[in-house]
C-alpha cells in the first residue's frame, strides 16, 4: 500500500493506494450450489491470479450459499463449552474412514468440533494419543464468508489449517511462515516519476497513481500458496493495511487510521513497514511434558521505517517512526476487540495457534512420546486447494495533508512458531489440566 502527499498551490492531497479486501472461499459450495461467479469468499481471482474487491451483493450471495451448504450441527456440539477435547488419534481415524469410503469429510470434522482456540495440548502415551482442548460451540457463516462460533462470532479452527501446520512444522524452524503484499520496484519508480506531474484533480490523480503503481505482488512462503492457511494470512495482512491507510473505518472505537495520525502529528518522509507476528506468553508445561498450555492473545503488530534506493527497492532502517509505533501499539492493544469484529484477524490467531501446535509436537517429539502416528493428517490426505493470489490492483483514495512526501506501507505476516515453542516454564499444577482420557471412542468430548 502506498500514500503520496503532494503540495499543489493551496491544495494538499494524499493518495492512499491499497488492495481490495478478501476473505475465504469453498470450492465445495461452488460445486454443490452452482456458485461459480468470480467472487468467492470476499475475493475475486481471475485466470491470471489477480485479486480484486467483489460487490456487496456477491458477498451476500456467497454467505447465503455457504450457510445453506452447512450440515446440521450435532446437538452435543451446538452449545458453548469452555473446554472441548479433540483426540488427534480418533480424528485421524475419521479422516482415514472418509478417505477409504470415498466420501467428503463431515462438517464437524472439517471444523474440528467448533473449537475456537487451542489452549491445551495433552499427551496420553497409554492411549497413543494427543489431545487438543479449548473453547468451542456450534458454528455459522459470517458476512466475510468465515465459519464462526454461533454466539461468539469467533472463527473456528479448520482441519485443513491443522494439516498444513503439522506438515510444515519441521521446515518452519528455519524458513518460518510468511506473506507479503508489496508494490513492484518498477511501480515505485513510476510513482516517483509521476510525483511532480500529479494532477490537482483528485479523480484524475487517482487514476494516474493506480496506473503508475500497477499490480502489487502477493508472495507466500513456508506453506502452499493454494492453501486455506495462505488465504488467511494474506487476508489478515490486507485488512491490517486497509485500516492503517484509512481505506475504511476501524470496526471499533479508539482505532484511528495511520494516515489520520500522520496528519495530526506532522510527520514526514515516512515509509513505514507494518507486519503481524505472534505474541504469546511462555508456554506452560507439567513436569513430565505431558500437559502443555498455550497462553496469550497470539497476535501483535510491529513496525520499522524503510527507505527507498534509486532502483525503487526498499531498504530497512531498523528504526521505527514514533507515529507508526503508536499506531501498531494501538492495534496490538485493541487486537482482542478487532478479532471479535473482523473474523480475518480471528482466523489469523487460529492459524498461529495451530502453527505453534505443529512446532511443539515436532520440537518436543510429542508424537514419539505418545506413540502416535497420523499419516492422513500429516501427508496422505489431500488438502483443499484454492486459486493462489498472485497480484492485486492498486486502489487510490484522498485526504488532506500539509507537506510533500511519500509514504509506502509494506510488510505482511511473519510466523516463526519454533520461537514460541522455545519459551517454556514448568508449572506444578498444570498436570490437573490433563484429565483422564475417556474410554469412549468418540473423537471429541467435553467436561
Amino acid at each position: 500500500m502506498l500514500s503520496t502527499y503532494k503540495t499543489n498551490t493551496q491544495r494538499f492531497m494524499a493518495v492512499a493506494v491499497a488492495i481490495a479486501a478478501f476473505g475465504l472461499a469453498s470450492s465445495r459450495v461452488e460445486a454443490q450450489f452452482g456458485f461459480r461467479q468470480p467472487s468467492v469468499g470476499g475475493v475475486k481471482i481471475d485466470a491470471d491470479g489477480v485479486v480484486s474487491n467483489p460487490q456487496v451483493g456477491e458477498l451476500k450471495q456467497l454467505q447465503a450459499a455457504w450457510q445453506k451448504g452447512l450440515q446440521q450441527i450435532p446437538a452435543d456440539l451446538d452449545k458453548w463449552t469452555d473446554l472441548r477435547f479433540i483426540s488427534l488419534k480418533q480424528l485421524e481415524s475419521e479422516v482415514a474412514a472418509a478417505r477409504a469410503a470415498g466420501k467428503p469429510l463431515p462438517d464437524a470434522v472439517r471444523y474440528m468440533a467448533g473449537l475456537q482456540r487451542v489452549h491445551y495440548v495433552l499427551v496420553y502415551p497409554d492411549k497413543q494419543d494427543i489431545v487438543l482442548a479449548g473453547p468451542a460451540e456450534g458454528w455459522k457463516v459470517d458476512s466475510l464468508g468465515s465459519v464462526v462460533g454461533a454466539t461468539s462470532g469467533r472463527p473456528v479452527l479448520t482441519l485443513d489449517d491443522l494439516m498444513v501446520a503439522l506438515r510444515v512444522a519441521g521446515s518452519a524452524n528455519t524458513s518460518g511462515i510468511s506473506c507479503s503484499i508489496d508494490p513492484t520496484p518498477e511501480g515505485m519508480q513510476r510513482m516517483q516519476q509521476l510525483n511532480r506531474k500529479l494532477s490537482s484533480n483528485p479523480q484524475v490523480a487517482s487514476r494516474q497513481m493506480e496506473e503508475a503503481v500497477g499490480l502489487q505482488t502477493v508472495s507466500v512462503t513456508g506453506i502452499p500458496a493454494t492453501s486455506h492457511f495462505a488465504r488467511v494470512i494474506v487476508a489478515a495482512d490486507f485488512r491490517m493495511k486497509r485500516l492503517a491507510m484509512n481505506m475504511e473505518p476501524a470496526p471499533i472505537d479508539g482505532m484511528p487510521s495511520f494516515l489520520s495520525m500522520i496528519k495530526r502529528s506532522g510527520s514526514q518522509s515516512l515509509m513505514p513497514r507494518f507486519w503481524l507476528a505472534p505474541k504469546y506468553e511462555p508456554l506452560r508445561r507439567d513436569n513430565d511434558g505431558l500437559a502443555w498450555e498455550i497462553r496469550g492473545q497470539a497476535v501483535r503488530c510491529l513496525t520499522e521505517q524503510d527507505f527507498m534506493n534509486k532502483e525503487g527497492q526498499k531498504q530497512h532502517s531498523g528504526k521505527a517512526d514514533p507515529t507508526a509505533q503508536k499506531w501498531v501499539d494501538t492495534f496490538t492493544a485493541k487486537f482482542e476487540e478487532l478479532a471479535r469484529e473482523d473474523s480475518s484477524f480471528g482466523q489469523l490467531r487460529n492459524v498461529m495457534d495451530l502453527a505453534v501446535v505443529g512446532a511443539l509436537l515436532t520440537k518436543e517429539r510429542l508424537n514419539e512420546k505418545a506413540g502416535f502416528q497420523a499419516p492422513n493428517l500429516m501427508g496422505e490426505q489431500q488438502l483443499d486447494e484454492y486459486p493462489a493470489p498472485r497480484s492485486v490492483a492498486s486502489q487510490a483514495s484522498f485526504v488532506k495533508a500539509g507537506r510533500s512526501w511519500i509514504v509506502s506501507v509494506s510488510g505482511g505476516v511473519q510466523i516463526f512458531p519454533w520461537q514460541v515453542a522455545d519459551r517454556t516454564e514448568v508449572s506444578k499444577d498444570l498436570a490437573s489440566s490433563r484429565p483422564e482420557h475417556p474410554a469412549a471412542k468418540s473423537w471429541y468430548w467435553q467436561k
